[in-house]
């Protein structure tokens, strides 16, 4: 259902496994954003969605409140939910409170190096390919297992409610933001925690601010 609906946006449906119904109409909500489905400023109209999809309005509104909650869409009792108009003073908050997170959870912890690697190779092989879908993924999972391996699951939670993966979408196609999720930026990082260095957590921090608008 949720397939045939959103082909006719020309959005890719990737199938979700094992996901509850909430989640499914989130990510396809999350993919509509970042294709440009709905522009910043257009109402997202909660009943007309659950109407497309054959679904009640809960689960629909469960979605929208999550994604307000990742400031993605605003809501008001007469106007209902719209996508916000994101500017670069919202993804500079986001680099600053994301630099301060990950540098804190390299102090905790010591990331595998195996991870890192790997990711660093996918993202080598995706920027080779122009797959840009992949390598915003590969550089996400990258950083995402320094924040795990901080052993601080409050800290991986707060993380991960950023949307981190949502906002560099919305940066490239926005803002014009450069990719820097790409493996040369990330090799010195990488060489960083394999030597154990006491600067990784700095160059991390660097790293990650110096892509801030």
């Amino acid at each position: 259902m949720l397939g045939r609906v959103f082909s006719r946006f020309n959005l890719p449906v990737k199938p979700v496994v094992r996901s509850p119904l909430r989640d499914e109409i989130r990510r396809q909500l999350v993919d509509g954003l970042i294709s440009g489905r709905w522009a910043p400023g257009e109402r997202i109209v909660e009943r007309r969605i659950a109407t497309d999809l054959g679904v009640s309005q809960a689960p629909v509104r469960e979605a929208l409140r999550e994604l307000e909650a990742l400031r993605l869409i605003e809501s008001s009792p007469n106007k209902g939910a719209r996508v916000r108009p994101f500017t670069r003073d919202d993804l500079r908050e986001v680099y600053q409170v994301r630099a301060g997170l990950e540098e804190t959870a390299a102090r905790l912890g010591a990331p595998s190096v195996e991870v890192l690697e790997s990711c660093t190779a996918r993202l080598g092989d995706a920027a080779a390919d122009g797959a840009l879908a992949d390598q915003v993924s590969a550089g996400i999972a990258f950083h995402r297992e320094i924040v795990a391996a901080s052993g601080n699951a409050l800290l991986l939670s707060v993380w991960e409610g950023l949307g981190l993966e949502v906002w560099t979408h919305l940066s490239i196609r926005l803002f014009r933001a450069e990719l820097h999720e790409n493996a040369a930026d990330h090799r010195p990082l990488l060489d960083a925690f394999r030597t154990r260095s006491p600067e990784a957590p700095a160059m991390l921090r660097a790293h990650i601010l110096s892509y801030a608008p």
